[in-house]
Order: structure tokens, then C-alpha cells, then sequence
């Protein structure tokens, strides 16, 4: 199994990246329980092979990206940063959408990172409707050089194909887990395109993964749960990057594990009926 995935000739990323998100507070919103963990584990990741950092200016707001900043800045040449934007958090910690002032939003990615471009930057999707005019105005900031390649999250087929009509999508963030497979054709359609898709929530964010099959695979295997998940993602397709998140170095070091674990057919078949 391939460990890196060539998107295009500039963008390499490792299929088994780390998401940023759980270095702010609980929810995503202030500031870290423990700091100096945080940069510490930013450091581990990048020091176990890990390219794909997947962050954004609205968790926090601000601190993540911070925190990214301060930990690898100057960032190492293999090293990308995947950021997100199109939503704001409210005072009280809402995730309300802002499909208005894309601008601004890059334009703090790149302050808070301490960057001239952004490496990628998915546009967040509130749900159903066009998104033709937001993502044009992503297309109009990578033609003026803020932003290298673009992505979307949260998005469905019809989003997808109404985005690449205006610009390339190099992936797609989707929700998608070992139990949530209603993306599964999407997957298999954005692998024959050549169009990388990064599950969020791939061992099941604020619900984490439970199931007697998972653990029953987990121990035959001398495993976690959680790690059998991870690598249950890398298999499902090669165009699929996991980007599992933590606030401590060691459940790190156990994620990334996962991508050396290699199931058996008898095991994925078993995996495989939990999302049917």
C-alpha cells in the first residue's frame, strides 16, 4: 500500500496525515488544555513521516493555526497545509457560515500560518444549494497566487461537479467512516478522476467508533479499534487520505501505526458489512 498520494506534480501529501482541529479547546473554540502538547505533537507528526496537515483559521478562531506556527514555522519543504474556510465562530462558539468574505478568511490563514500562499484550501459547504459563486471567488484568489490548489468539504456529487466547472478540486472532505458510507460512490468516482478524498470525523469525531465486529477484527489482529478503522480507510481506495486528529503525542504514535496494518479479506469482508 502506497504511504504518499501524488495529486499533482507540486502536491504530495501522506495518505495518513493528522487533523489539527483538537489543538484548540473543547469544541474546537479557545485555547488549548496543554500548549506545549500541542506543539509537541505537531513536531511528532512531522517527525513520523506525516506531510498532510489539515487545519483552519476557524478553530480557535485563530489558535490552531497559531499553535501550527509556532511548532514548525519555518515549515519543513515537505510539509503542506491544508486549511478550510467559508464558516466563522460566533462568541459563544456557533459555526455559522460566511460565504461572503472569502478574502478575509485566506487572507488570516495566511497571517495566522505566517505564509505568502496557501499550499490547498477546502471551501466549507453549509449544505445543499450552488456554490458556484463562492467557489469562483476561491478560483479568482488562486489565479492571483494566495491559494495553490483548491478542495471542498461538505459537499455533494452535483457541488463537485458544479466546482470543477469553474476551477480544479484536487480533493474532497467529506464525512465518511468505517459506519457512514453513504459517500461511497463519490469515493469511487473521485478515484477514477484522480481526486484525492480525506474522510473528517474517519474514527467518528464527537461519536467515536463502536462496534463488537471492530474490536473482535482489532484483537485478532493485536490492534485498537481505532486503528482498525484508520487502516480500514487506507484500503477502502488509494485516492482516500485519513487525517485522524489528537491533542496527545501518544494516541499520535498509535494512529499512525495504522498505516503499516494491513487487513486480511476475511477481516475487510467483516468490516465491510458494518456501513450496509
Amino acid at each position: 500500500m502506497n504511504h504518499d498520494l501524488t495529486l499533482t506534480d507540486d502536491l504530495v501529501l501522506s495518505r495518513m496525515g493528522y487533523g489539527a482541529m483538537q489543538l484548540a479547546g473543547p469544541n474546537a473554540f479557545g485555547p488549548p488544555r496543554d500548549r506545549s502538547e500541542a506543539v509537541r505533537v505537531l513536531r511528532s507528526a512531522v517527525d513520523l513521516g506525516v506531510t498532510h496537515l489539515d487545519t483552519s483559521d476557524y478553530y480557535g478562531p485563530a489558535t490552531t493555526n497559531e499553535i501550527v506556527r509556532e511548532a514548525l514555522h519555518p515549515y519543513p519543504a515537505a510539509v503542506k497545509i491544508v486549511t478550510k474556510v467559508g464558516f466563522r465562530r460566533g462568541p459563544d462558539g456557533s459555526w455559522d457560515p460566511s460565504p461572503h468574505d472569502l478574502r478575509e478568511q485566506v487572507q488570516a490563514n495566511l497571517d495566522h500560518l505566517g505564509l505568502d500562499v496557501l499550499d490547498a484550501a477546502n471551501l466549507r459547504v453549509p449544505g445543499p444549494g450552488s456554490l458556484a459563486e463562492a467557489f469562483a471567488v476561491m478560483a479568482e484568489l488562486q489565479r492571483e497566487g494566495l491559494v495553490r490548489h483548491l478542495g471542498l468539504s461538505n459537499v455533494t456529487a452535483e457541488q463537485v461537479a458544479e466546482a470543477r466547472a469553474i476551477a480544479p478540486v484536487v480533493f474532497v472532505q467529506n464525512l465518511y467512516n468505517l459506519v457512514e458510507r453513504s459517500d461511497d460512490p463519490l469515493v469511487d468516482a473521485l478515484a477514477a478522476d484522480g481526486i484525492g478524498f480525506v474522510p473528517f470525523f474517519p474514527l467518528g469525531g464527537w461519536n467515536p467508533l463502536q462496534h463488537g465486529v471492530l474490536e473482535e477484527v482489532a484483537a485478532e489482529l493485536g490492534a485498537t479499534g481505532q486503528q482498525v478503522a484508520l487502516a480500514w480507510l487506507l484500503q477502502r481506495s488509494p485516492n482516500v487520505l485519513v487525517i485522524p486528529g489528537t491533542s496527545s503525542v501518544a494516541h499520535l504514535r498509535e494512529n499512525v501505526a495504522a498505516r503499516e496494518l494491513e487487513l486480511p479479506p476475511a477481516a475487510l469482508e467483516r468490516l465491510d458489512l458494518l456501513g450496509r
